[in-house]
């Protein structure tokens, strides 16, 4: 699984960050990144989770 942050569309809310800390962060611009790709397999459950819970969908997973 690769995860992906539309930069262009993130508010920085820092759900993802919480929900799934070992795969997004907030970087320095208050933005979230990915910072694991590919996603671990056993991160995949909460990386789909912190994608389901983005306010403005900016994380997509393929």
């Amino acid at each position: 699984m690769i995860a992906k942050v539309d930069r262009t569309s993130c508010i920085g809310c820092g759900a993802c960050a919480s929900i799934c800390p070992n795969v997004f962060e907030i970087d320095d611009e208050g933005i979230a990144i990915v910072t694991k790709n590919p996603v671990p397999v056993e991160e995949e459950e909460n990386a789909q989770e912190a994608a389901d819970g983005c306010p403005v969908e900016a994380i997509t997973l393929e």
